[in-house]
């Protein structure tokens, strides 16, 4: 069942929303080589909490972070660890869900640390500018298929690996609702967008493989030829005009 928010629910999301994408503003201005996983994690926790809100993240499904903490060949999903230090060079996706007045907004961010290789940051630039070839079809009246299209032929077309077995989802009071978002999909196919839908579209997209693994901690997701994998994520109100972007931040600079 969908969930058609009201003018004065997406104000609420707008919230959460806000202290997600400062979330990330957060992270980006403290990761640095010799950091931890771990360290990185409290950092967020602790703004997060300073700011009246909830990590979404934290015992979800008995996860122990308050982000997805992601590096390199991991697409999603890792686990906070003070074994895991950060180096220069490394990529590192950021995923934050933040609860506040009991709605979510959800955003990830895939940062460079250092001095990355090229083939890391053509990924890296391929997989956000795919994020807003999607945001653009999120219009009232466009189907699912058509966001998830676009992210797919914007990725694909430039020899990248489009995830399938993980996708985006609808976002409210929980973190994930209804509909389904994937990244792979035929244009004019699947659920009609009306205005007060809130949906998190979020390309997760691989250099050399759409497989992926999930390693034996039974949640950090993997390219499966442990290559570099990349992820960018906006929590997204559709209107009666263009989609509003309930998480854009100065960080983010669409294309």
């Amino acid at each position: 069942m969908i969930q058609v928010k009201s003018a004065r629910e997406i104000e609420t999301m707008k919230k959460a929303s806000s202290i997600a994408a400062e979330s990330l503003i957060v992270a980006g201005n403290a990761i640095k080589p010799g950091m931890s996983t771990w360290e990185l994690d409290k950092i967020i926790h602790d703004f997060i909490v300073s700011k009246g809100a909830i990590p979404s993240s934290l015992g979800y499904c008995g996860f122990t972070g308050s982000a997805c903490i992601s590096v390199n060949s991991e697409l999603i999903h890792g686990i906070p660890s003070k074994k895991k230090i950060i180096k220069d060079g490394d990529i590192v996706s950021v995923d934050v869900t933040v609860e506040c007045d009991g709605y979510n907004g959800d955003n990830a961010y895939t940062f460079m640390v250092g001095e990355v290789p090229e083939r890391a940051k053509k990924l890296l630039q391929v997989t956000e500018e795919a994020l807003y070839e999607g945001i653009k079809m999120a219009v009232a009246g466009n189907r699912i298929g058509d966001i998830s299209n676009a992210v797919q032929t914007y990725c694909e077309s430039r020899g990248y690996y489009v995830v399938e077995r993980f996708i985006g989802h609808g976002i409210g009071k929980d973190m994930h609702e209804a509909p389904d978002v994937p990244n792979v999909g035929k244009p004019g196919r699947g659920v009609r967008l009306v205005p007060g839908m809130t949906i998190c579209i979020e390309p997760m997209i691989n250099e050399t493989t759409a497989e992926v693994i999930i390693l034996p901690d039974k949640w950090t997701v993997v390219e499966a030829n442990h290559n570099y994998s990349a992820h960018f994520e906006h929590t997204i109100a559709i209107t009666n005009g263009e989609p509003l972007i309930l998480t854009m931040s100065e960080m983010h600079h669409p294309k």
